[in-house]
C-alpha cells in the first residue's frame, strides 16, 4: 500500500506508438516524454476491447467484456458489477473523476465519490444502432464517422477538453493541504475524431510531411475478409472528398496528440503548483488507438496494432525509471488503482499491479487477450498475444498470426505456414483458457438480440443512439 495521490489519466483513441518517447519519428509529445522520462513505460500494452464503452467497462470491473457481458457501445457500464472505485469507496479513500467516463449515468452508483462534468453514452442507451451485427440485418453507415469538418479550429471535443482541464486544475489547487491520500482520474476525448484541432497544434505537422501508410489498398493489398466487412460498415477511407483531404485528416490526428499532450502538462504544472507533485503517482493510458489509415482504414474495431495497442506510462515516489517490455493490458491498471491503496479488488484471473510487474525481470511471454464484437463486426474477433507471436481469431474466417519480432509492422500473416502448426495449436490452447471464442460470440449475439428486442426491433434500433462521436456535456470554453 502507497501513501502517495493516485491520478490517472485516460485518453480515448491514442495510438500507442504516436508519442516522441515510443520512437514516432514526428508526433511532439514532450510533456507525454517527460512523465515517460521519470517513471516506467510499458512498450507492450493492450486494451480489452479496441472500442470505447466495454474498454471502458472493463477498465473499471478489471474484467474482460466475455465477462462483463458488455460487448458493444450500446451496454456502458452502470456499475452494477464492483470495480475499483467501488474497492477505494470501501477502504475510505476520496475517489472522484473529471471528464469522460462512457457510462450509463451519472446517477448510477460507478465508485466515484463524485462526477465532475462526466462524458456518459448518449442518452443512456448509446449507439443502439451498431448493436445489429448479424450481415444480413445490419445497414450500412450513411454519414462519415470521422466529422463533418477536418482541420484546424475547434469543436465540442476540443471545448470539452479544456473545460476538464480547467477542472482537474482546480481540483489540485483545492487539494494542495489534504492530509489523506486521494485517487482521481481524469477523462480526456482527444486524439478522438472529430478531427478538428486547435490552429497552433493543427500548424505542428504540415499535409506535406505526412507519410505513406502501410498496406494501402491502392497499392494492391488486400484485407482480410473479416477487416474488410468491418470496414465496409462506414468506410470512413471512402468517404474523403479529396487526397489533400485524408492528409489533412493525418494532421489533424497528429495535432490532437499534440494538443492532448498540451492538455497533460496543464495538469502536471498544477499538481506542481500545488505541491502535489512530489507525493502523488500519475498514471496515463488510452482506451485503444486508432488506425490513422494503416490498410486503409480509420479509427479502431479491429485487433492489429494501431488500434488495439495503447500508451501506458506509470511515474511516482516507487515506479523505476525506464521501459519495461513485458505485456500488460488496461486491466492491469484497473489493479493497479486498488493496489496503490491496499484495498480489496478481484478481477479476470492473471492481471497484477503495475508496480510489480516493472519491478520484476522482464516477461515477453506473459500473455495478454482482448476481443471484439461491436460495431461493423460480423462475428467476435480475438487477439491473444504471447512473446514474439500474435494470434487473431476470427470466428467463421481464417486466423492471422504475426510475429511481433520480426515483423513489427504485421506486414506478412503466416498462419498458413506449415512451419508454424505448432505454434498456432499452442496460441489456440492459451486462447482456449480464456475463453471458449465460439461460445463466447454466440453469447454477444444473443446479448445484442435480446437488447434490440427491448428497444422495440431492429427498425427501431437504427435510430436509437449518436451517429458518430457521443456528444459531450455542455461545458464553457476553456
Amino acid at each position: 500500500m502507497s501513501t502517495s495521490n493516485l491520478l490517472v489519466i485516460l485518453s480515448d483513441e491514442h495510438q500507442a506508438r504516436a508519442m516522441g518517447c515510443a520512437g514516432h519519428p514526428f508526433v511532439q509529445t514532450p510533456h507525454l516524454d517527460a512523465l515517460a522520462a521519470r517513471g516506467t513505460r510499458f512498450s507492450n500494452a493492450y486494451t480489452p476491447s479496441p472500442i470505447c464503452v466495454p474498454a471502458r467497462a472493463s477498465f473499471a470491473t478489471g474484467l474482460y467484456p466475455h465477462q462483463t457481458r458488455l460487448w458493444d457501445n450500446a451496454m456502458p457500464y452502470d456499475g452494477s458489477i464492483r470495480g475499483w472505485g467501488h474497492a477505494l469507496q470501501a477502504k475510505g479513500v476520496p475517489v472522484e473523476s473529471i471528464g469522460k467516463l462512457h457510462y450509463r449515468a451519472e446517477e448510477d452508483p460507478a465508485g466515484f465519490d463524485v462526477e465532475h462534468i462526466p462524458m456518459m453514452v448518449a442518452d443512456g442507451v448509446g449507439m443502439v444502432w451498431a448493436s445489429v451485427r448479424r450481415e444480413d440485418t445490419r445497414k450500412i453507415g450513411q454519414g462519415r464517422m470521422l466529422g463533418d469538418y477536418i482541420g484546424p479550429g475547434h469543436s465540442k471535443y476540443t471545448d470539452y477538453d479544456a473545460a476538464v482541464v480547467t477542472q482537474t486544475k482546480a481540483w489540485l489547487t483545492e487539494r494542495a493541504d489534504d492530509a489523506v491520500p486521494w485517487c482521481l482520474y481524469v477523462g480526456l476525448v482527444a486524439p478522438h475524431f472529430p478531427l478538428v484541432v486547435p490552429q497552433e497544434f493543427y500548424d505542428l505537422y504540415p499535409t506535406a510531411m505526412m507519410p505513406d501508410v502501410k498496406l494501402h489498398p491502392s497499392g494492391g493489398y488486400v484485407r482480410h475478409p473479416w477487416v474488410e466487412k468491418q470496414n465496409a460498415f462506414m468506410d470512413s477511407e471512402a468517404k474523403f472528398a479529396s487526397a489533400e483531404e485524408r492528409l489533412v485528416a493525418m494532421a489533424s490526428y497528429y495535432g490532437l496528440c499534440s494538443w492532448l499532450d498540451h492538455n497533460v502538462s496543464q495538469i502536471m504544472g498544477a499538481l506542481e503548483g500545488a505541491g502535489l507533485a512530489e507525493n502523488t503517482t500519475v498514471i496515463y493510458s488510452s482506451d485503444h488507438g486508432d488506425n490513422v489509415g494503416a490498410r486503409g482504414l480509420w479509427g479502431k474495431s479491429n485487433l492489429y496494432q494501431e488500434s488495439v495497442a495503447v500508451p501506458m506510462i506509470m511515474a511516482g515516489p516507487d515506479m523505476p525509471v525506464g521501459v519495461c517490455d513485458t505485456p500488460v493490458s488496461l486491466l492491469d491498471v484497473s489493479a493497479t488503482i486498488a493496489d496503490h491503496f491496499g484495498a480489496m479488488f478481484t478481477g479476470a484471473a492473471g492481471i497484477a499491479p503495475l508496480s510489480t510487474i516493472a519491478s520484476a525481470p522482464p516477461d515477453t511471454d506473459r500473455v495478454v487477450f482482448s476481443e471484439y464484437h461491436a460495431a461493423g463486426a460480423v462475428s467476435g474477433a480475438f487477439m491473444l498475444r504471447k512473446g514474439r507471436w500474435k494470434l487473431i481469431r476470427y470466428i467463421g474466417f481464417e486466423d492471422e498470426l504475426f510475429d511481433l519480432h520480426d515483423d513489427p509492422e504485421e506486414l506478412c500473416n503466416v498462419a498458413q505456414l506449415a512451419v508454424n502448426a505448432n505454434i498456432l495449436a499452442a496460441l489456440h490452447h492459451e486462447l482456449a483458457a480464456i475463453c471458449d471464442p465460439v461460445a463466447t460470440d454466440a453469447l454477444a449475439f444473443a446479448d445484442q438480440d435480446a437488447l434490440i428486442a427491448r428497444h422495440g426491433g431492429i427498425d427501431a434500433a437504427f435510430g436509437m443512439g449518436a451517429p458518430g462521436a457521443t456528444p459531450p456535456p455542455q461545458t464553457p470554453r476553456g
